[in-house]
Parts: C-alpha cells; sequence; structure tokens
C-alpha cells in the first residue's frame, strides 16, 4: 500500500494514479459549476448518452480489422452520442420539464447501448472480453498510452476550468448581470456541458459512464458545505477529487480485486458524509 501511495508500485500504477488524481480535479472542478447551475441531472443523461456511441465505436474499428477496444477510437464514439443526446435534451426542454426531458434521454439512450452491447457480446467480434468495463470501470491492465490519454485530458479540463472560471460563475449566479457584462449565458451553459462530457470521457476507464456522475457531484456538494466562494468550492472540490482519485487508484493497485472507480466514489462519499456531520448546520444553498 505505501509503494502505490509513493509511486513505487511500477511506473503503470503511478500512472493511473496520477491518472485518476487529475481526472478527480477535474471532475470535483467542473461539479462545482454544475452544482451551482442545477444541471447535476443532465451530465447523467450525457454520460449515459455515451453507451450507445462506444458500442458503434466498437463495431467501426472490429469492421476495419483494428482492436474494437481502442480507447481513443472508443472516445470518440461516446462523444458523438453524448453530443446527440446533449441536443436530444435541448430540443426536448421547450416542450417538457428540463428534468422529465433528462429523464427520457437517458432511459433510451442507455437502454440501447445495453441492447448494442448484448449483440456485440453474441457476434464475438473485435475482442470483447472486458468491453462492459465501461459501465463500471476498469483500471487493471489499463495500457500506458491509456493512462496517458487519461491524465493528459483530466489536465486539459482542468486549464480549460481554470480560463472560464470567472463567466462560468458570473452565470451560475446571476444569468441577467452576465449577458449585461457581455457573456452569453447560453453559450457558457454549453461549455460547461461540453468539460463535463470531456470529463465522462475521460473516465470511462477509471470510474465508468455510470459512476463518473458521483465523481462529479459528490465533492461538489461536500466542498459546498465548507465554502462560501465560488473559487473556494472549485478548489475545494477539485482538492477532494484528486484526493479521493489518487488513493482509490492506489487502493485498487494494492488490492487487485478492489475495482477502482467504486473505491473512488465510496471515499467521496465517506469525505461528503464526513463533512455533513461537521458542517451540516450549514445553511446549503
Amino acid at each position: 500500500m505505501w509503494q502505490a501511495l509513493t509511486l513505487q508500485a511500477g511506473p503503470n500504477a503511478a500512472l493511473v494514479s496520477l491518472g485518476a488524481a487529475l481526472l478527480g480535479a477535474a471532475a470535483g472542478g467542473a461539479g462545482a459549476f454544475l452544482t451551482l447551475r442545477r444541471r447535476a441531472l443532465v451530465s447523467d443523461a450525457l454520460a449515459h448518452a455515451t453507451l450507445p456511441g462506444i458500442g458503434l465505436a466498437f463495431l467501426a474499428m472490429a469492421a476495419l480489422g483494428g482492436d474494437g477496444r481502442f480507447l481513443p477510437g472508443l472516445m470518440v464514439g461516446a462523444a458523438a452520442t453524448a453530443a446527440l443526446g446533449l441536443w436530444a435534451v435541448q430540443a426536448l426542454v421547450r416542450h417538457l420539464p428540463e428534468d422529465a426531458a433528462t429523464a427520457a434521454v437517458l432511459s433510451t439512450f442507455y437502454g440501447f447501448g445495453i441492447v448494442m452491447l448484448t449483440v456485440i457480446q453474441s457476434l464475438g467480434i473485435g475482442r470483447p472480453a472486458g468491453l462492459e468495463g465501461v459501465l463500471l470501470g476498469a483500471t487493471a491492465g489499463m495500457l500506458r498510452a491509456e493512462a496517458v490519454t487519461i491524465a493528459l485530458g483530466g489536465a486539459a479540463v482542468l486549464l480549460a476550468l481554470w480560463v472560464l472560471r470567472r463567466p462560468l460563475a458570473m452565470v451560475a449566479f446571476d444569468p441577467l448581470h452576465a449577458r449585461m457584462m457581455g457573456i452569453n449565458p447560453a453559450r457558457m451553459d454549453l461549455a460547461l456541458m461540453m468539460l463535463v462530457m470531456a470529463v465522462v470521457l475521460v473516465g470511462l476507464n477509471v470510474t465508468g459512464l455510470i459512476l463518473i456522475v458521483a465523481l462529479l457531484v459528490t465533492p461538489a456538494v461536500a466542498a459546498r458545505l465548507w465554502m462560501g466562494t465560488v473559487a473556494g468550492t472549485a478548489g475545494l472540490a477539485a482538492l477532494i477529487g484528486a484526493g479521493c482519485g489518487y488513493l482509490g487508484a492506489a487502493l485498487s493497485a494494492s488490492f487487485p480485486d478492489l475495482p477502482t472507480g467504486p473505491v473512488i466514489v465510496l471515499l467521496a462519499a465517506a469525505v461528503f458524509v464526513l463533512s455533513l456531520l461537521l458542517r451540516g448546520g450549514r445553511h446549503y444553498g
């Protein structure tokens, strides 16, 4: 365990731990703005909408004679259907309440994705073994290139959040004032959704598309119990996410039977419960 915590359990394990930490930081930071905007459920729809794209990308790569589990290819497919899911939510919101529109998109895309994964398993092409790991994450046996992709993706999202932190905060608190200051709230919402989608895609191999929503929301709500400013909440949420990601990956490396994604989420939940016990009397607005 000590070797894993001090990055001495091997270069690949160290890369996975650092990648999980950067993913957790990105998820916590993005989740802070997401919860302030009260759009956490949309992130759930985005995550579930990636599943059909993963299946389609797998079939396309297998048909071309490649490895259907090639991570960059799966991420491209996931991004395509996630963007389609986001568009569907925005279109349905014109006719339905946002929670109803989100639930409809979430269930439809997820159901289609599960059917596709079942069909893929029955076809026996493209090395489908382990493809179900995108549901709950699977860091065991992760290739070095995949770990580097996760780390770079998390770092890129963090950089984008830093650049956009002020307009995102203004839109979260007062969209009308933001518009008067020359900031387009719709564009900022779209930028935030794109960053959330990036977190979902990067987290496919670490937490999986189901549990990534918990990593987006839990550190953020825990941080809001301690901080009263946007910058403080986003910063603390990023630290909580990074700590849970790093420790969860280290625990999984030390005890191979422990799945990384669920461990990371349970650690974040423990931080939230502790925060609630210590700061539960503070008004949460």
